[in-house]
């Protein structure tokens, strides 16, 4: 399975403009995290993804790969 979830907050990183050490700040994990995140070294926790689909304006599921950007399921 495709990692969809680094793929994903790495393009919504990059649009928005933030750095990874900001976002960090943010959503109170180390950059660290969020590197690993983004490289697809490990996965965030439930809570991390939340803060984040927060943070970003969209759900946890098209962070997730369950929707598509039109919010369409996509299994």
């Amino acid at each position: 399975m495709k990692n969809l979830f680094s793929k994903r907050l790495g393009a919504l990183i990059a649009e928005s403009g933030i750095s990874k050490r900001a976002l960090a700040a943010k959503l109170g994990v180390s950059a660290t995290s969020i590197s690993d995140w983004t490289n697809g070294k490990i996965q965030p926790t439930a809570e991390n993804v939340y803060l984040a689909a927060l943070y970003f304006r969209v759900s946890a599921d098209y962070l997730l790969g369950l929707e598509d950007e039109t919010g369409a399921k996509t299994y």
